[in-house]
């Protein structure tokens, strides 16, 4: 006989349902035609004052970020997703737009980045002794060159299911950063007060054992639309700033994108209002 309880969401199950052809021309849709928001602008203008600045983007899904960055004027852009179908969305449209610097990988966030990295060029510049490595007057050479900053954008970080897999990978991009590097992502608020009663019910079904059973943990939802199936974790303000202090990172600055800037009509029917985060790796004594 056989069980009748469905499997927990993994990151397995998140891969899958990013893969999916409904979800990749959906995200396929919003590189070509949205590009970066105004919100997104205002921060990566603010904390990545330096276009020579090597910056990492972390589920950069079909690329709508990364080219927008490129656009901006940056060239030293590294982008990788879990994501195989959407990876090639990416590469597919910087080669549509005459785009040779980006380099696009699959990778995934949770396992160790440096292994996965390895195929990457050498950077000229000189590295930065890092704290964290056993011996920081001496970085390993085969080691690749650090990031002056990195990215996590459209709540990508939130996607990931189990709080220890979220800390994984905010610990692997601490761990990539060069020291005083900004990291900018985006959450949904559970805290939001539009959905307080919502969350008192879904506590409820917790308390009782009545709450979807492929959910890890109290703020998951996984839920299907026209396109497809979608993982989300929605944290508390307590919880993200934990989850900083945890991995390493400095909380900086947070705001709603309604805070931010006024978005356009596309941007709106793209996503709800959410929470940008910025966080700093500490620089040297």
């Amino acid at each position: 006989m056989t069980d009748p309880t469905p499997p927990k969401i993994t990151g397995s199950t998140v891969r899958d349902d990013f893969n999916a052809i409904n979800t990749v021309l959906h995200y396929t849709r919003a590189a070509h035609f949205i590009g970066l928001w105004k919100s997104e602008l205002v921060l990566i203008e603010r904390y990545f004052p330096d276009k020579t600045f090597r910056l990492l983007e972390a589920g950069c899904g079909a690329g709508r970020v990364a080219v927008g960055l490129w656009h901006q004027g940056y060239r030293r852009i590294v982008a990788f997703d879990f994501a195989s179908e959407l990876v090639e969305q990416a590469v597919n449209l910087a080669q549509e737009q005459g785009i040779a610097g980006i380099s696009f990988l699959q990778a995934d966030a949770t396992q160790p980045l440096l292994p996965q990295f390895k195929s990457l060029p050498p950077d000229p510049r000189p590295q930065i002794p890092d704290p964290n490595c056993p011996d920081p007057k001496s970085p390993d050479p085969e080691r690749p060159a650090l990031f002056d900053g990195a990215l996590f954008m459209f709540n990508g970080l939130m996607q990931i299911p189990g709080r220890e897999n979220r800390r994984r990978a905010l610990d692997e991009l601490h761990r990539v950063c060069r020291p005083g590097a900004h990291f900018i992502f985006t959450t949904h608020d559970r805290d939001d007060p539009a959905d307080l009663k919502e969350w008192a019910k879904e506590a409820a079904r917790w308390a009782k054992g009545e709450q979807n059973p492929r959910l890890l943990e109290f703020g998951d939802r996984y839920f299907t639309d026209e396109t497809g199936n979608t993982f989300m974790h929605l944290p508390n303000r307590q919880e993200v700033l934990e989850d900083l202090t945890a991995t390493g990172w400095s909380h900086v600055h947070d705001r709603t994108r309604n805070e931010l800037a006024s978005e356009t009509p596309k941007v709106r029917n793209f996503s709800d209002n959410c929470r940008f985060w910025v966080a700093q790796k500490p620089g040297l004594e």
